[in-house]
């Protein structure tokens, strides 16, 4: 595998020569038992793209592996379900010691082709989290997911016939959903976590608005902000509509309201200076933004103090 770029998985089948186990039994979708496999051992990271989807369900059992996922790193040795889609960096290195267990699921994207799952898979936004932003599954957690995985393997494994497809999706659909179900209860239960984040957020926010140099840096974006707290954008989002019900993007244009307030009420800038110190290029953006969030623009909310 090329070092310095990475490497490229086209097909199931490939990857399931790749990882030395027989062909797939249907080109397009795939579980792999992780205990049948004779993983690749390495001090060296290796970095791979997949043009299918893989969502991972597994457990270590014995040695070390890191897992990247972008930027991000996470260790652990616990059983975790993370999602990768096509043409996302993934790298990983393990040790001589290293052993998991559980399955993984793969699908490509002209498996879905035609039916409205080959759309809203895009609003499964764990698809863009970052490996250290994994689900924990409990044990009747698992139980359910594992029953999905296993109608899909049990229906390849049988006769093909016009309602296999269709019964298939309908099960990776069901999959994805209480994915995302759990995702919520994890967001609930590490309280901890999420409000570290918050408070962090919020000082980040407070000191982007406070320095008195949005004109050279413009408004903040949800991307910068993600940076600074060292997750995924999706991720953060989904923290903060757990736990605020707003997006980053919605807490972010909240804040700024909040700015634009203080000073309409208690300066005689005018709206298109307030504009400038907020970070616009064109006072109309924050009149037009600032009208959105309050039903009143600018001029009328500053003339309701005087």
């Amino acid at each position: 595998m090329n070092r310095q770029q990475p490497y490229r998985i086209k097909t199931i089948k490939e990857y399931h020569k790749i990882l030395g186990i027989g062909n797939p039994e249907h080109p397009m979708i795939s579980v792999v038992n992780l205990a049948e496999i004779t993983p690749y051992r390495s001090d060296e990271t290796i970095r791979v793209v997949f043009d299918f989807y893989m969502i991972s369900l597994k457990r270590v059992e014995a040695g070390d592996v890191q897992y990247g996922y972008g930027q991000q790193k996470y260790d652990f040795d616990d059983g975790i379900l993370f999602f990768i889609s096509p043409n996302q960096v993934f790298s990983f290195k393990a040790n001589d010691d290293f052993k998991s267990t559980g399955t993984m699921l793969l699908i490509h994207p002209d498996f879905l082709w035609g039916n409205p799952l080959a759309k809203t898979i895009r609003k499964y936004e764990f698809f863009n989290y970052a490996i250290n932003e994994a689900l924990f599954v409990s044990e009747k957690e698992q139980i359910v997911l594992k029953s999905f995985v296993k109608n899909i393997e049990q229906e390849y494994h049988a006769h093909i016939d016009k309602f296999s497809e269709s019964i298939m999706i309908s099960q990776i659909e069901s999959f994805l959903n209480y994915s995302n179900r759990f995702y919520m209860r994890q967001f609930l239960t590490r309280k901890i976590s999420g409000s570290q984040i918050l408070d962090k957020l919020e000082k980040i926010l407070d000191d982007y608005f406070n320095d008195g140099n949005m004109i050279d840096k413009g408004l903040p974006t949800v991307q910068y902000i993600a940076g600074l707290l060292n997750c995924s954008p999706n991720y953060l989002s989904g923290i903060l509509k757990t736990h605020t019900g707003q997006n980053t993007q919605q807490h972010i244009h909240e804040k700024l309201i909040e700015k634009a307030k203080e000073k309409l009420s208690t300066t005689t800038l005018t709206i298109g200076e307030i504009a400038f110190e907020l970070g616009f290029e064109y006072p109309q953006s924050f009149s037009k933004l600032f009208k959105s969030k309050t039903d009143l623009t600018p001029v009328e909310f500053r003339a309701s103090f005087n």
